[in-house]
């Protein structure tokens, strides 16, 4: 397939055209700065009119696109004033979901968030692992990523045969930063993120999956490594942080607390990289001994 990725050079990003291509797929980049070259443009996507431009064809780059994976976002509350972050977020992703409709592009995979299922979690979530079935947004971040996830779901009724996923993704780990995870044994490590992290070629495996699974209609999932970044056995984890949630009797004894049994089950998911295996560059110590 000829698959456009926005926000191709970020760090979930770049993971993702790697692997694409590694896949045998044809890729063009879209990003706001960048390298202009035969794999990628840059593209004002707060702008409709080059993101549709973009999307139906560049002279010498693509003449048309099978599939779009949309990326790019404004990445943490914080770079800009929260309004802002808002404003830029859901123009950007509805630019690219309705001008992807608009050039006839069916299979759409979206990059959604933790911060739309309760981030940073100073309320308790209703049930652990938290799944997709919760939703709460508790900043403009989330907030946004709640809205794109909306508008998805009310797009795939436009066309029969439009297919959006959306990847709730927690924190994305690049190769070079496993040193973070010295930390793990810290009893309030990553707890804003209920303890869930993923390593970027991991979550670029996921995207992979979502586009070879795509079927008509709108699809939710979480995106994380199926253990957790803590030292500490979760259910402990889990009783520290949040006295009184219901906790899955079937816990696995590292699994995370953001779930992932459905995106495991449904697109047969196995996270390839593990932070208890990795020295703190991401390597597999295993491999190197």
């Amino acid at each position: 397939m000829r698959i456009g990725v926005t926000g191709s050079g970020g760090k979930l990003g770049r993971a993702s055209v790697e692997r694409l291509l590694a896949d045998g797929h044809d890729v063009m980049g879209f990003d706001i700065a960048g390298t202009a070259g035969s794999g990628f443009t840059r593209v004002d996507l707060t702008d409709f009119g080059q993101t549709l431009d973009a999307f139906l064809s560049i002279t010498a780059r693509h003449d048309g696109l099978d599939a779009l994976v949309h990326l790019a976002a404004i990445p943490v509350n914080g770079l800009v004033p929260d309004a802002a972050t808002f404003h830029n977020n859901v123009t950007v992703s509805f630019n690219a979901l309705f001008a992807a409709h608009r050039a006839g592009i069916r299979t759409i995979v979206l990059a959604s968030s933790i911060t739309a299922m309760g981030f940073p979690f100073d309320e308790a979530p209703p049930a652990l692992p938290v799944d997709e079935a919760y939703t709460a947004a508790n900043n403009t971040y989330g907030l946004g990523k709640v809205a794109e996830e909306a508008i998805a779901a009310q797009l795939v009724r436009w066309h029969p045969e439009t297919s959006i996923t959306a990847l709730r993704f927690t924190n994305v780990v690049a190769p070079d930063e496993y040193s973070t995870f010295e930390r793990a044994g810290e009893p309030g490590y990553r707890r804003d993120l209920v303890g869930s992290w993923v390593d970027a070629r991991d979550g670029a495996l996921a995207v992979a999956l979502a586009l070879d699974a795509a079927a008509p209609g709108f699809e939710l999932y979480n995106v994380a490594a199926p253990g957790s970044g803590n030292a500490e056995p979760s259910r402990r984890v889990a009783g520290r942080w949040f006295p009184g949630t219901p906790v899955a009797d079937d816990l696995g004894e590292f699994e995370s607390l953001m779930s992932t049994r459905k995106i495991r089950e449904r697109l047969g998911f196995a996270a390839e990289h593990d932070w208890r295996r990795r020295d703190a560059t991401g390597a597999d110590m295993a491999r190197q001994a």
